[in-house]
């Protein structure tokens, strides 16, 4: 007989094997999930898979390249029902640049359709409901935006440079913010008046700051450097120098025209609606 000594309890060898068992079976599965987990990581299903396997060809944002075509403004590929577009995927364009994807199961592929038609969706959003002309005259006039901002080289100096802002914002973000009641002033635009020990006073922005010295931007764009010692107060002004009425000030229609000319950025364009350009292909 064996000691008990040297042996274990039959039921913990038993425990053990179950474990091994559940082990190797969660381990096989993580395996064949693997592709699909890699989605559940991204905040849009399907975006890590569009990233390594198509995004080489039709871009991160499936605007295309010179690899391959604009898949999220192009009117045709967006008239194109979700099967079409599977289709398309699994079995791929003959004499095009286009492959097969055939090891991609039905559910890989269904995922893949559902991030282009995100893509898709995110340049509706970049879509601008206003004029921009009359939306040039508003940043320039009425709004008084250009008195601290710069867009396509016009403009002022106090706030940040908006002219690639509205490239990579949709119209409802730059809307939102342009309206927000309350603001966080971000480092390097911290408005302020200081004091110097000669008494002379001075409002603008400080660029910036460290324990000795300190430097401000003045509203028109001139450079002022202090060493500290030399200041008799600094005294933050404690809100943001962005108005925080525009929902009062502007009509929607006039937020909807300065919106569209932010958009325009240093394009130099200036769209009326911008809706007509999904039915042309890009």
């Amino acid at each position: 007989m064996l000691s008990s000594r040297n042996s274990s309890p039959w039921w913990l060898w038993f425990a053990l094997l179950l474990c091994g068992c559940a082990f190797l079976t969660s381990s096989s599965h993580a395996r064949q999930d693997s592709w699909e987990d890699d989605f559940k990581k991204t905040s849009a299903p399907g975006g890590r898979a569009f990233n390594s396997t198509c995004a080489g060809c039709h871009g991160l944002d499936g605007r295309g390249s010179d690899k391959g075509a604009n898949i999220a403004a192009n009117a045709r590929v967006r008239r194109l029902s979700d099967s079409q577009v599977s289709s398309i995927i699994s079995n791929g364009i003959p004499g095009t640049g286009m492959p097969a994807f055939h090891t991609l199961s039905a559910r890989q592929i269904s995922l893949l359709v559902g991030y282009v038609r995100i893509l898709q969706g995110k340049l509706d959003a970049r879509t601008p409901l206003g004029d921009g002309t009359r939306g040039k005259e508003i940043f320039f006039g009425k709004g008084e935006c250009s008195s601290c901002h710069m867009l396509s080289g016009e403009g002022g100096f106090l706030g940040p440079d908006l002219s690639a802002y509205g490239s990579s914002t949709s119209a409802k973000a730059i809307r939102d913010e342009i309206i927000r009641p309350d603001r966080i002033e971000a480092a390097g635009y911290r408005s302020a008046a200081i004091t110097t020990r000669d008494g002379d006073r001075m409002e603008g922005v400080i660029r910036n700051e460290d324990n000795f010295t300190l430097q401000l931007q003045t509203k028109d764009g001139s450079f002022h450097f202090f060493q500290k010692t030399e200041l008799q107060s600094v005294e933050p002004l404690g809100h943001s120098a962005m108005p925080t009425d525009y929902g009062q000030r502007l009509t929607p229609t006039e937020l909807n025209d300065l919106v569209s000319y932010i958009m325009s950025g240093s394009n130099g364009s200036l769209p009326r609606t911008s809706h007509k350009s999904e039915d042309s292909p890009q």
